[in-house]
Formats: structure tokens, C-alpha cells, sequence
């Protein structure tokens, strides 16, 4: 046997071009590939090699297939064996599984099945998970879906599930390397998902490897998932991949919604090429993931602000790996799940129809806030597009958006070009030092994932609006969430700022209860929140002077005038010009 996950790779990795017309004389027409058929004789070309499909047909005797059907019907051979001579050609090592021992992981699929399984049956038949029903009925998801989808619920206290899997002779190191349980600081254990209804997230194989909790009461975090295991990559995995995987070839799209509730509903409403990702910004391996099924992703995340946000992240993140991406505008305050539930499944493919590519989609956007229409606005909105032009990595695409942009902004595109050069060079270069600084590490050593590099001050205030919720609306007045560089720091500021229950992403999730958790230094509040906020103010004012150095090179010559006239202003003011309010002028606080 082959593993699935390998006849996968294979599949990806073969061009059936290249090992069919080993043995058929084929010849491109249109976007396919014809020859005589090589099943019943045929002189004719007959015979039909489509790429984007990775399948072959003849329309006389009705053969069809992929590379691995035609190694079987043309020379004889099993399944396993033309998987192994694919492989060969394509370079890909296929393990003996003669030689093979016992999968090590085996312990912990068994594990988390069980668990799985003991969710469920809690959810349906549990006293305690009545309100856990009655949020699902509210959503319209009956018993058969969850059923369907393995729904479960994790009592908000006791220990009956660590009980339950020591009576099915299942060993406590075992539940603890599934990530089952969290120990304490006295050694003890406790359930990980507690109050929470349970979604369990499987692999591409089907294989349940862990969790996501929702939060149904008062807490935080609202989401919580497995944390990392052997088995669970959070990064790596794509909710209901396992279902959508097979339809996703089938429509070449994948469509990716930012919820678990969202992929349910849809599969369940027939539209079952969709997935999404565990609750985080879309990852690089999530992204490749889905560039081995499809190359075109339809994004359908909400339309507000945070969901406008995600959607560009995980466009230029789909983009760097080539793939085709088109973004599903949805009505305001609606997600796929409402959509499909009050308008059916022909609402959603009614906006999928007209959904549009996402640089277009950011271009829509750009229109809409009136960028376009002055030389600042113009410069805001260049650093908006030019992230998404360098994202694209397919040389015609990027080339079609740097026209796109140029048409759009009235910047000659040769000055768009030298630009997306000169900041490619800039991120290569990065690169390049990276890699430097890691030239000693082992060859076989991940190198990880590198976290932002911390802002003291912007911690400082995100700590104190934790602690003293009542600053909030202060800090708010003088100081914008996007003001805040480090991307968690911001993601916190802008769930105080909103009044919501908590970040979305698990990174800030973790800064959150870090910080919650942490006491206040013995400081005047008010000074601190003066001090934190003044410094950012003056960055913001440095910034501006920056910014104005940028404009400069694109103002025509009356404009220059008072662009550098408000340099000097800036320059020669002992306060910014910004929003200072009641805030007084303070030193950098001390840590």
C-alpha cells in the first residue's frame, strides 16, 4: 500500500502530458491534447489528455482516467505498482512498507477518535449540553448534521472524559500527548476543552487530530484548538479538506470561508468544495495545501473590516504560491453561513459567479474611499496595491497589475516596476540575512516561523487597557488601533477599541491572557497611559515626515511647495500636530 497522502504528492508531481505521451503521439489543441487512442487502436485522435483535470478520455471507446488508471489498463499493472513507477519518474521516494514498522502515531488517531466519539454522544444525549443543542438549533444545524459532522461538547467541569478513556484502557501519557488535557503548575490534570462545543478537525485522510472549542458562555478565548501534537499542525491543516478535497478537483476552485460553521453549512447545502482554516490568518503550508488540489481559490470571508483584513492576507499568501485568487463580496453584517440559510445555496453561487480577482476587489475599494483622487490619497493607495503586485509570483499576473495600478493612478508604469524591484530587493535581502544567520544550524532543523519583533511601549498600553478597561475609550480618542505596528498589540487594541470578546487569531489570543494574567507595576495609571500614548503620537509625526519625503517625488511643483512647508512645520514644532487632546508631553516610560 501507498499512503493517500503520497499518492497525492505523486498525482501533483506527474504532468499526465509528459507520461502518457511516453507512449501516444499527442498534439496540443486548444487548451488539450490529442492522439490516437492506444485502449482500442484508434488512428484517429480520438483520444483526449486534459492537464487541468490531470485525467485522459477517449470518445470512441470511452476509457477514461488518470496517469495511474492508464499505467494499469495499458501495461497490466496493479494499483500500488503504477504507483511506484509514477513515482520513479517524478522522483518521489515510496517507502517499503515491507520493511516498515508500526505507524508510531497509531496510539494517538486512537485516542482522538475515542474522544471524538465520547464528544458526540455527550452532545446528544448529555443534561449538561442542552444548551449547547439549543445553540445549534438557533444556527439551523439539526441533528443529522451534527451527526454528519461528528459534532461534540466538552462538559464545563469534571473529569468524565479523562475517566472514560483510562476505562477504554487508554494510557494518561497517551491523552496527554493528544493534547487532551492541560497540567497544572501542582502536576495535576484537567480537560483542555471545557463549556465548549467541539468541532473535530480531521486530515486529509479523514483521521480525527485534533479539536476546536467554541466557548458557548462568558471567558476567554471564545475559539480554542488543540494545541501543537505529533499529529495536529495547526498551520498545516485545513477544516474539512478530508470532504472537500475530491469536489475541489472536480470544479477546479476552492472556495475558503473563515468558519467552521460557514464550511458546514455550505457542504451541507451542496456547495462541498469548501474549506477553512483553524481560526488563524491563512498559513504559507495552507496555502501550498490548496495549491495542490486547484489552482484557483474563491475567498469568501465577511465583508466587515477585521474579514477585509484576512481576505487580502490570505490572497497575496495564495498569490506567492501561485495560485488564481478571486474574492466573493458578501452583503454587509452577513457571512456564508447567513447567506445560505436565508437565501439557500443559490445565493451563495450567485455571488461566486460574479466574484472578482482579488487586486480588482482592492482596486473597488481604493475607488470607494476616494484615494484616487489626490496626490496623497494616490500615494496611500499605491502602498495598499503594492503588496498584492508583489505577492503575485505568476510573471503575466504581476505584469497585469502593475498595468492595473498604473491605469488606476496615473503613475507611469516604468515607476512601478523600479518600485516593486527595489522592494523585492529589500525583502531578498532580509531573506538573504536570515539564512546567513542560520548557516550553522542542522540541515534536517525547521527553521521557525519568526515572531514580530516586540514594541515595549505599544505592550505597555496594551497591558494597561487590560487592566484599567476604563481608559479605553481615552486611549481610543488620541491613538487609532492601525497606529499600533506589531500586528497582535493591533489585533488586541482593535477588539478593546470594539468592544468585542477577543482577538480572533490565536496569537493574539495568547498575548491577551498573558498580559490579563499579568499584575500592573506600581505606576500612576494616568501617567502611563500619558506617556505610551505621547510616544506613539510623536512616531506618528515622523512618520508623517517620512511619508511627505515619498510624496515629494511624485508632486508636481506647486504641490512640493507646501508639502515641504509642512515638513518644516512638523520639524520645527516641539509637539506633533496630531490629535494630542488632553495628553501632556511625557517622557518614554521605563520597564
Amino acid at each position: 500500500m501507498i499512503a493517500p497522502e503520497l499518492i497525492e504528492q505523486i498525482r501533483d508531481a506527474a504532468d499526465p502530458v509528459t507520461i502518457i505521451g511516453e507512449h501516444v503521439e499527442l498534439k496540443r489543441t486548444g487548451s488539450d491534447f490529442r492522439g490516437p487512442c492506444p485502449f482500442h487502436g484508434g488512428t484517429h485522435r480520438n483520444f483526449s489528455v486534459v492537464p487541468r483535470k490531470q485525467m485522459y478520455h477517449c470518445f470512441v471507446c470511452h476509457e477514461s482516467g488518470d496517469v495511474f488508471t492508464f499505467y494499469m489498463k495499458k501495461f497490466g499493472m496493479d494499483y500500488p505498482t503504477a504507483g511506484r513507477e509514477i513515482a520513479a519518474k517524478v522522483g518521489i521516494v515510496v517507502p517499503d512498507v515491507r520493511t516498515a514498522g508500526p505507524d508510531p502515531n497509531e496510539p494517538l488517531y486512537s485516542c482522538l477518535s475515542t474522544a471524538a466519539d465520547w464528544f458526540a454522544r455527550r452532545l446528544r444525549e448529555g443534561e449538561d449540553a442542552a444548551g449547547a443543542r439549543r445553540y445549534l438549533d438557533s444556527r439551523g444545524l439539526d441533528e443529522a448534521v451534527r451527526d454528519e459532522f461528528q459534532l461534540g461538547y466538552a462538559p464545563s467541569a469534571g473529569d468524565e472524559l479523562l475517566v472514560a478513556l483510562k476505562g477504554l484502557g487508554i494510557e494518561p501519557a497517551v491523552v496527554q500527548k493528544a493534547g487532551l488535557v492541560v497540567e497544572r503548575e501542582d502536576k495535576s490534570v484537567v480537560p483542555r476543552f471545557r463549556g465548549r462545543l467541539i468541532f473535530p478537525i480531521a486530515d486529509v485522510r479523514g483521521r480525527t487530530v485534533g479539536f476546536g472549542g467554541r466557548l458557548l458562555g462568558d471567558g476567554e478565548p471564545k475559539y480554542l484548538n488543540s494545541p501543537e501534537t505529533p499529529v495536529f499542525h495547526k498551520g498545516a491543516l485545513l477544516y474539512g479538506l478530508d470532504r472537500a478535497r475530491g469536489p475541489i478537483r472536480t470544479a477546479e476552485t476552492a472556495i475558503l470561508v473563515e468558519g467552521y460553521v460557514d464550511a458546514i453549512r455550505l457542504h451541507v447545502a451542496g456547495v462541498a468544495n469548501v474549506v477553512a482554516p483553524l481560526g488563524t490568518a491563512l498559513t504559507p503550508e495552507q496555502a501550498r495545501l490548496l495549491r495542490r488540489y486547484t489552482k484557483h481559490v474563491a475567498l469568501a470571508y465577511d465583508a466587515d473590516t477585521p474579514g477585509l483584513k484576512s481576505t487580502f492576507r490570505a490572497g497575496d499568501e495564495l498569490l506567492r504560491q501561485g495560485a488564481a485568487v478571486s474574492v466573493v463580496t458578501l452583503p454587509l453584517g452577513e457571512d456564508p453561513d447567513t447567506l445560505v440559510r436565508q437565501g439557500g445555496a443559490e445565493a451563495f453561487q450567485k455571488l461566486l459567479a460574479e466574484a472578482v480577482d482579488v487586486f480588482e476587489r482592492k482596486i473597488q475599494l481604493v475607488e470607494r474611499k476616494g484615494l484616487l483622487n489626490s496626490l496623497e490619497g494616490r500615494r496611500e493607495a499605491l502602498d495598499r496595491l503594492l503588496p498584492t503586485i508583489r505577492a503575485a509570483q505568476d510573471p503575466i499576473t504581476r505584469e497585469l497589475y502593475i498595468s492595473r495600478a498604473a491605469e488606476k493612478s496615473g503613475v507611469a508604469k516604468e515607476v512601478l516596476e523600479r518600485e516593486v524591484g527595489r522592494l523585492d530587493a529589500q525583502a531578498h535581502g532580509r531573506t538573504e540575512a536570515q539564512a546567513r544567520g542560520r548557516a550553522g544550524a542542522p540541515e534536517d532543523e525547521a527553521a521557525p516561523r519568526p515572531s514580530p519583533a516586540d514594541i515595549p511601549i505599544e505592550r505597555t498600553l496594551v497591558h494597561l487597557l487590560l487592566a484599567q478597561r476604563d481608559l479605553v475609550e481615552r486611549a481610543k480618542d488620541a491613538v487609532a488601533a492601525e497606529d499600533f505596528r506589531h500586528p497582535w498589540y493591533r489585533e488586541i487594541a482593535e477588539t478593546l477599541y470594539a468592544g468585542a470578546a477577543g482577538p480572533v487569531t490565536s496569537e493574539a489570543q495568547d498575548v491577551w491572557m498573558e498580559l490579563a494574567a499579568l499584575p500592573m507595576v506600581e505606576q500612576n495609571p494616568e501617567e502611563v497611559l500619558v506617556s505610551c500614548v505621547t510616544w506613539m503620537q510623536d512616531r506618528r509625526a515622523k512618520e508623517r515626515r517620512a511619508e511627505i519625503d515619498r510624496l515629494i517625488d511624485l508632486a508636481p511643483a506647486e504641490e512640493k511647495a507646501r508639502l515641504l512647508q509642512e515638513k518644516r512645520e512638523l520639524s520645527a514644532a516641539s509637539e506633533p500636530r496630531y490629535g494630542r487632546k488632553a495628553f501632556k508631553s511625557q517622557r518614554e516610560p521605563r520597564y
